[in-house]
């Protein structure tokens, strides 16, 4: 059987997505035990229902789709009006004058990153980002020889390390990659810090015959509280990217529809943008879904209702303080990353499976020590899940303490 499969998938599948893993164990409890019984905080599934003018623009593209060429090819580039719309709400957001060729529809931000490494690396390129970091970094970029080096932010919140990022570039270094608002730790890089890593950058790309790319994963934009401002990053850097999505932003994940912007002031950010668009078609996507490019234009505008996450932002944090678990609020995205009681994440998630709670350990996004609760789920099963995590909390406290 070791022959079946390279060496590098199978280091992949050893060490799969604690993501995943906990969420089929949910699925599994779930039917064994029943649904009420279950505390499923593993998956950042959005459940907030899409904007309510969905239904209306499905029933319009039901009529749409059933002529000739209604579910066919398009542009692999994006469907041309899309592209220029999200060209127009993409310079608002970044502060950057944008047109429809500097911005490319994608098979969500996953497949606008795996696209863009494939365009960009070589094997031994070194990726470098804050961790905690997604578990699929790795992964995206591993698939053509980038080799990802995480570089540990500072608790408690999680701000990156810019002096401990700036010695982990090295002449191989390609890509200085972030994602704020952040998963799995809710934070949102302010604008100091991102006009620190721009300096950063320009100190490091001066001479270079291949520059590092500044690249912005950016699919909770949309999702901060507070009053806090997500930052532009297009302007920090000459070799900016963006990409995004409107999985969460329309509830719309499984149609899989995000994009990827650069800056037009990048040297030779055509050749980029070209060499994106064949990427994207030679790995497989072609194009991404029609139906939801369709439903992203008639939605652009649009947004779920961002009060429902508030509310249960608040109700999962007054949880976790009468648990007794430290937890920084949540800037931003819908995540909220404690301190492990205990200190050993892999410990205290198992204690928290007892209680029929499903967590995700640090340890899977490159951060032991804390874990990761998602609160897409019902202000209901957080508030009833409050004496498991009190009692999961009581019997770390009576286990030898392995990890600090």
């Amino acid at each position: 059987m070791s022959g079946i499969v390279n060496s590098a998938i199978r280091a992949q599948l050893a060490n799969a997505s604690w993501i995943r893993r906990m969420f089929e164990t949910g699925l599994e409890r779930k039917q064994r035990l029943g649904a009420e019984r279950v505390f499923d905080f593993s998956l950042g599934n959005p459940d907030v229902p899409p904007p309510a003018a969905v239904a209306e623009v499905l029933r319009e593209l039901a009529v749409r789709t059933a002529r000739p060429l209604g579910l066919g090819y398009v542009p692999n580039a994006g469907i041309p009006s899309l592209r220029a719309k999200l060209a127009c709400k993409l310079a608002t957001e970044q502060q950057t004058a944008l047109e429809a060729r500097h911005v490319l529809v994608t098979c969500g931000a996953a497949g606008a990153l795996t696209a863009f490494f494939r365009a960009v690396l070589e094997p031994g390129d070194e990726i470098v980002c804050p961790a905690p970091y997604f578990v699929e970094y790795g992964s995206y970029c591993g698939h053509f020889g980038g080799v990802l080096r995480p570089v540990p932010s500072l608790p408690p919140d999680f701000q990156p390390d810019l002096e401990k990022l700036e010695q982990a570039i090295t002449p191989r270094t390609r890509v200085l990659l972030i994602n704020s608002p952040n998963n799995p730790t809710g934070c949102v890089y302010g604008a100091a810090t991102l006009q620190a890593l721009g300096a950063l950058l320009a100190r490091q790309n001066a001479g270079r015959a291949r520059p590092i790319f500044l690249v912005s994963d950016e699919p909770y934009r949309f999702l901060a509280y507070d009053g806090v401002t997500v930052p532009p990053v297009l302007p920090l850097s000459p070799y900016s990217v963006v990409v995004g999505s409107f999985s969460k932003s329309l509830s719309l994940a499984g149609e899989r529809v995000g994009y990827l912007t650069v800056n037009p002031a990048m040297p030779e950010a055509a050749l980029l943008l070209d060499a994106v668009i064949m990427t994207n078609r030679t790995l497989g996507f072609v194009n991404a879904p029609v139906l939801g490019q369709a439903l992203a234009e008639a939605l652009l505008d649009s947004g779920v209702d961002l009060a429902i996450y508030d509310r249960r932002r608040h109700a999962m944090a007054q949880v976790l303080q009468a648990a007794g678990i430290a937890a920084a609020l949540p800037q931003g995205a819908f995540y909220f990353f404690p301190a492990a009681p205990g200190g050993d994440d892999l410990a205290f998630v198992q204690e928290l499976l007892t209680e029929n709670i499903l967590a995700v350990p640090g340890t899977g996004f490159g951060f032991p020590g804390y874990f990761r609760l998602t609160f897409c789920v019902e202000e209901s099963v957080i508030q009833r899940a409050a004496p498991g995590f009190q009692q999961a909390v009581a019997r770390a406290a009576r286990a030898p303490q392995t990890r600090t």
